[in-house]
C-alpha cells in the first residue's frame, strides 16, 4: 500500500518560495529585506506573517498576493494559504540580511 498524499513543504522550502517575492520599490526579495516575521507549516496549512517597511507602503496588497502565489506554487492542492500582514514589531533595517544591508550601504 502506498501513500499518494502530497507532501507538505518544509519551512526551508517556504522561505525559498518567498525569496521569489520582490518588493518592487527596492528590487529585493522579502526574505532578505527582513519582511517575513514567521512561517508555520502544518498539515493542510501554510501560514506566513509578513510586514512592510512602513504601514504607508502602497504595494502591500500586491506583495501579499505575490506571496500567496509563491506559496501556492509549492503547496499540495487544497492547502490553506494564509499570509497575514502584521505591524508588530515595527520593521527596522536590522532585520535585513547581511547581503541586503551591504547592498544598501548599511553595514
Amino acid at each position: 500500500m502506498t501513500d499518494d498524499t502530497p507532501t507538505m513543504p518544509d519551512e526551508a522550502a517556504v522561505y525559498g518560495a518567498l525569496r521569489t517575492v520582490n518588493d518592487p520599490e527596492v528590487g529585493m526579495n522579502v526574505v532578505d529585506l527582513g519582511l517575513v516575521y514567521g512561517v508555520t507549516v502544518e498539515r493542510g496549512r501554510i501560514g506566513v506573517d509578513l510586514t512592510m517597511t512602513t504601514p504607508a507602503c502602497p504595494l502591500g496588497s500586491m506583495i501579499v498576493d505575490d506571496a500567496e502565489q509563491a506559496l501556492a506554487s509549492i503547496a499540495p492542492p487544497g492547502t490553506a494559504l494564509e499570509v497575514h500582514l502584521v505591524w508588530t514589531p515595527p520593521w527596522g533595517p536590522e532585520r535585513m540580511s547581511a547581503e541586503a544591508r551591504k547592498r544598501f550601504g548599511w553595514e
